[in-house]
């Protein structure tokens, strides 16, 4: 038989074979959809230099729940091809998996970064046999540094939990509220007030708050009266608001914990998240996940000036992992306008960007595990 004569049959056969049937589809219509977002609050970005200065003495660490390349360019297109984020000199690569599954999530990923060991998912700066694994903040503060942890979110969420306490389950919220009283950090603000203080439950943990020798502040305008000491601040009833209505409210958790801690002359490590990157992956929610984005840009460039006139002061800014698998479809970076797709309503398991500015940046360039971020800080900070 001729070669062109049974090239045909076999075409006759995948016809046959395939006939009614697609190659590949979509759980339905409506998830195959296209999300479009147009930026009408676009801002200006401006260069920053980082100082000459060989040795570090301060590390900001800011984390993007669920934030990926696609992310952050999408949001880099939404305001007309800008980001504070591109100060950073240095970046790399950053692989999440956790010790029980491809595809992580916040606890897991939260406690690499935090203690340098991969754990399961759902497990709070433990190890894979439920075993306590010390943190980065309990490293730093036992080496006589200042710790804060920030975060958009509840307190007692995934990330802001790895950095500060210890547990087998992210989902046990009292059993996480009750541990940051005995975590030692410094200065500790986000929301998720009610799990600390709820009359209705008869809960109230402020009190033991302050017997540890924290200042309590349950609102922003309580916290913008405090000048020094211990801060336990849960601002807000559950979560922070989206970005339209809080304004530049992580900005201002951010710079009362860098004048706070910036007084202890040996340096300190804060952990800032920008937590519900996540949420509106989850959700698909294009316009208010890129808010969200633009949000934490903005207040990564505020953070970098503060760097820049800070000398020793080391910023790293990455992701625990993606949300959302976006994909960036479209886009005009001179209208700041943007049509993505979603793949998911969960996590997927691309690696995540890493960046880095001020002293020492040049060691986080590379592909390498999210545990040796820990590694990397801790032995920069001198505390390895």
């Amino acid at each position: 038989m001729k070669q062109g004569t049974l090239n045909i049959l076999w075409l006759i056969l995948i016809f046959i074979v395939t006939s009614g049937q697609k190659i590949a589809e979509y759980p339905d219509n409506k998830d195959n959809q296209s999300h479009k977002y147009k930026n009408g609050n676009s801002y200006d970005v401006n260069l920053i230099l980082a100082p000459r200065h060989s040795k570090v003495k301060n590390v900001i660490f800011m984390i993007g729940d669920g934030m990926s390349l696609m992310h952050v360019y999408s949001a880099w297109t939404a305001n007309k091809g800008r980001l504070f984020l591109e100060n950073c000199q240095f970046t790399g690569l950053s692989k999440t998996y956790c010790s029980d599954n491809l595809i992580t999530d916040s606890a897991a990923s939260g406690t690499a970064m935090a203690t340098g060991q991969k754990t399961k998912k759902g497990y709070v700066a433990v190890g894979p046999n439920g075993n306590k694994l010390k943190t980065i903040t309990e490293i730093a503060r036992d080496a006589g540094l200042s710790t804060g942890v920030i975060a958009t979110c509840r307190l007692t969420d995934a990330t802001p939990a790895t950095f500060s306490v210890h547990n087998t389950d992210r989902d046990k919220a009292d059993e996480i509220a009750n541990s940051y009283i005995d975590c030692g950090i410094d200065y500790i603000a986000g929301g998720g007030r009610s799990f600390f203080s709820n009359p209705a439950l008869n809960l109230n943990l402020l009190p033991a708050f302050e017997k540890k020798g924290y200042q309590v502040a349950v609102s922003m305008d309580d916290l913008s009266k405090i000048n020094q000491g211990k801060v336990f601040a849960p601002v807000a009833e559950i979560d922070l608001d989206k970005p339209a209505e809080r304004k530049d409210q992580l900005w201002q958790l951010t710079k009362k914990g860098l004048d706070l801690l910036s007084e202890n002359k040996k340096g300190f490590f804060l952990m800032v998240e920008s937590s519900m990157i996540d949420d509106y992956g989850h959700f698909n929610e294009l316009p208010t996940l890129m808010e969200e984005i633009l949000d934490f840009d903005q207040t990564i460039g505020k953070v970098l000036e503060w760097a820049k006139n800070n000398p020793g002061t080391l910023v790293v800014v990455t992701s625990d992992h993606e949300t959302g698998g976006l994909t960036l479809l479209n886009g005009n970076i001179e209208t700041g306008e943007i049509e993505c797709h979603f793949s998911t309503k969960s996590h997927s398991g691309v690696m995540v960007p890493v960046y880095a500015f001020g002293p020492k940046a040049e060691i986080f360039s590379g592909i390498y595990e999210n545990t040796e971020l820990f590694r990397k800080i801790s032995k920069l900070l001198n505390i390895d």
